[in-house]
Formats: C-alpha cells, sequence, structure tokens
C-alpha cells in the first residue's frame, strides 16, 4: 500500500526557501533501515517519521546518514502537516514523544510554536585550528551538548563566511554554530536581532539552510547578551530563514511558519 509522504519548507512562507523537509506520518511500523533508506532517497537535511502514540505522536529523525537526537525544522514540518490535513484543529497542542524527550507544539498568532529543551554553550577554550578553518577570528568559543557556538566580529564576517568543511569535521560533535550580532540596518523589515549559520559535517551536512536546534543555544546565548526575553533570528544561508526564540529556563521557546512544496507518495513501501 503506498506512503503518503509530503515535503514542507520550513521557518520560511516562501517556497523553495528556508529548511525542507519531508515528512511521513506512518500507516504502520516501520523498521529503522527502511526509514534510513527513506532518508537517503529523499536527499535532505532531514525526513521526520511520525507514528501515533495514545499520548500523542511518536516523532524520529533522520538525515541522509543517520538518526538525530533533536531537529527543529523538521518537527515545525511535522507539525505543520498534521494542522494543514485537518489531524489538528488551529487550537489544539500536540505532543512529541523523541529521543530528546517531549515536544510539544501548538499555533499562536500565525506562527506555529515549539518547547524544546535549551542546549546553552559553556565558554571554552578554542580548539586550536578554528579560527583557520572558519576563516575569521572568534569574538566568543562556547560548547553545547551537540555543538561548538562562535561569535564572529559582525553579520558581514558571518555572511560572506567560506569555512573548510573538512576540518570542521575534526572537531568533533555534530558541527559548529556561528554567529553575530544583527548589523544596524533601516531596511531589515524583520528586525531580527542575531544572525547564524551552521555547518554540520558531523551528521553528513556542510551547511544547514535553518536550524531550529541550533536556536536552542543560540536564544539563551543572544537573551543574556541583548537582556531580552524574546527574540528574533535570521539564519543567512543560501535559502535563508527566521526562528523566533523565547529562553524560559531550560526550555527553549522556538517559532516559525513553514509551506507545504510536494505531496507524493512512496510505492515501494
Amino acid at each position: 500500500m503506498p506512503q503518503p509522504i509530503t515535503v514542507v519548507d520550513a521557518f520560511t512562507q516562501e517556497p523553495f526557501c528556508g529548511n525542507a523537509a519531508a515528512v511521513c506520518i506512518l500507516k504502520a511500523p516501520k523498521e529503522d533501515a527502511w526509514m534510513q533508506r527513506v532518508a537517503r532517497e529523499m536527499n535532505l537535511a532531514e525526513t521526520a517519521f511520525l507514528g501515533t502514540r495514545a499520548d500523542g505522536w511518536s516523532l524520529r529523525w533522520f538525515t541522509p546518514e543517520t538518526e538525530v537526537d533533536l531537529c527543529g525544522h523538521a518537527t515545525l514540518a511535522t507539525a505543520h502537516v498534521l494542522y494543514e490535513e485537518g489531524r489538528l484543529s488551529p487550537e489544539d497542542q500536540t505532543r512529541f514523544h523523541t529521543r530528546s524527550g517531549l515536544i510539544t507544539a501548538w499555533r499562536r498568532f500565525g506562527w506555529i510554536e515549539m518547547d524544546f529543551p535549551a542546549t546553552p554553550a559553556v565558554p571554552v577554550e578554542a580548539p586550536r585550528d578554528l579560527a583557520a578553518s572558519l576563516g575569521a577570528r572568534p569574538v566568543f568559543v562556547g560548547q553545547t551538548i551537540y555543538d561548538y557556538l562562535v561569535e564572529l566580529e559582525d553579520e558581514d564576517t558571518v555572511r560572506g563566511l567560506r569555512p573548510n568543511i573538512s576540518a570542521l569535521a575534526g572537531f568533533g560533535g555534530r558541527g559548529v554554530i556561528v554567529t553575530a550580532a544583527a548589523a544596524k540596518n533601516p531596511q531589515n523589515p524583520m528586525a531580527y536581532d542575531f544572525v547564524s549559520r551552521f555547518f554540520a559535517p558531523g551528521v553528513g551536512i556542510a551547511e544547514d539552510p535553518v536550524t531550529g536546534s541550533a536556536h536552542c543555544a543560540l536564544g539563551p546565548y543572544w537573551a543574556s547578551k541583548l537582556g531580552k526575553g524574546d527574540l528574533l533570528g535570521y539564519q543567512c544561508s543560501a535559502r535563508g530563514g527566521y526562528v523566533r526564540v523565547r529562553p524560559e529556563g531550560d526550555r527553549a521557546i522556538l517559532g516559525g511558519h513553514a509551506i507545504t512544496v510536494l505531496r507524493g507518495e512512496l510505492t515501494d513501501t
């Protein structure tokens, strides 16, 4: 029996921007190897697999190479599909059971918000050759449970970065988040507070277009630096996308928009 699958661009309101994720609401349980093959076939940063539970949904995320513990954009894409297909009413909150614990999602003022674990960065000494691998001088270096977090001098430096991806892979973990405060630009219609990019060779992704889970570290970092509780980040990859983030204790509330760009069926199921 064919298995429906949907491709959604997350953290954007424009098609072919933001970060694309495939969402597969499973009709029946599937083996891990099958899910990994589907993720490899889709060849997107993440493919989400959703199964029903009495108290919500089970949710797993796969890159083309491996299963991951936490993924923001594919969670946003999944919630978007559930709302769009009428599996959730607009006022419903949904519960996702994941390898990183319970994640809830709901609609608020036209955005989909998600309750994620915060992953604040602890200051560390910069690894040897980090500056050379990035091609830029760090202002701050911290480490989360997944990634390095590196603040650079300014927004232009982040936007113009051309790092050595193979060298970054040698630092271990999932990857390297780079960030800077937003430039004072009156032409910025969204008034974002900071910019970022994310390089994740540890999970087979040279540069991720928009990364919700990275904002679980970026939110606490910039909230402390800027003295703000509600922030807007712009991930300035080639596709680009906006992430709202509101740190709340040991949680980070992420918000975004999403748009469906493709619906299809897997025939070999």
